[in-house]
């Protein structure tokens, strides 16, 4: 699929964006994120992967509307951590019931 980023134009397919990718561990994610296999990956990261440019060069929007446009799963943050049975069932200990030290 043809597309645009920092105006200048890029032919991709899917499979070849996930191929790019592969092996490239994440980035810490504090913006926009795509999800790629089972790995969720800063935008602007993938976008310098897959255009070997400068992210300065080009905005997480344009490479946001890219990998939508592919089929990839993009989100404007990171998603929330998966919270265990553990978190979501322990209740915070009320004022007074904890012990004195």
């Amino acid at each position: 699929m043809r597309c645009v980023i920092a105006r200048f134009p890029f032919d991709f397919v899917k499979s070849e964006v996930e191929q790019m990718m592969k092996g490239i561990a994440p980035e810490p994610v504090d913006g926009a994120c795509v999800v790629i296999g089972r790995r969720t990956y800063p935008v602007k990261q993938v976008g310098q992967v897959i255009t070997k440019q400068d992210r300065r060069d080009f905005t997480a929007g344009e490479v946001t509307r890219a990998l939508t446009r592919l089929g990839f799963t993009c989100h404007p943050t990171a998603p929330a951590p998966a919270r265990t049975s553990l978190q979501a069932t322990s209740p915070l200990p009320l004022p007074g019931s904890l012990p004195q030290l």
